[in-house]
């Protein structure tokens, strides 16, 4: 059993090194620079190794992108239970994603952009999946007479990806993330449920 415990030990750390180093090579050089090749030089270990944990590239990305959503859930959460007050949640929150997504770009690419089977809202939605809606709804929820919390949370979900990715594309003004954050969050605390 020892030796068992062991082999599956090795395995979980291979698995982990493989995808920090798809991240730290993303991060630095871009997805595309994310090869087999690369990360079996990288991480010395034949292009084999990985194929015995990874099917693909795109299994890799999509171990990172579960990673990152876990990682989003606690700096969400985080966010919110910092705030002072309920009515402050969701602007913390708000802030959080867009901070987030501006500091892990090639993360936030994992979890957004690349192509992956990953599925919000499916009985097979990996937890972490779901755990950052779930910071993000409960965020949501402060606001009064909200009716329809997870429409509201899908609605707010995709603005905030939409500013980011125009931001991030030099698509929208530089320095002016903050006032439309809050432009937007007045819209969602007004608008009719």
């Amino acid at each position: 059993m020892a030796i068992e415990d062991r082999r599956q030990r090795e395995r979980t750390a291979r698995r982990r090194l493989i995808t920090a180093t798809a991240r730290t090579l993303a991060e630095s050089e871009g997805w595309d620079a994310v090869t087999t090749r690369r990360l079996s030089a990288a991480i010395e270990y034949s292009q084999p190794v990985l194929y015995k944990h990874f099917g693909s590239m795109e299994d890799i990305v999509e171990a990172v992108a579960v990673e990152g959503f876990g990682e989003l859930a606690e700096t969400l959460r985080a966010a919110r239970l910092g705030s002072a007050t309920p009515a402050d949640e969701l602007g913390r929150v708000a802030a959080a994603f867009s901070g987030f997504a501006a500091e892990n770009p090639a993360l936030y690419d994992a979890m957004f952009t690349r192509p992956t089977h990953l599925r919000f809202g499916a009985e097979d939605t990996p937890a972490p999946l779901a755990q950052a809606f779930g910071e993000l709804r409960e965020a949501v929820a402060t606001i009064p007479a909200a009716r329809d919390i997870d429409t509201l949370t899908e609605v707010l979900w995709a603005a905030l990806h939409g500013l980011v990715m125009l931001g991030r594309d030099d698509r929208l003004r530089p320095g002016h993330n903050a006032d439309r954050i809050k432009v937007l969050l007045a819209q969602f605390r007004t608008a009719e449920s």
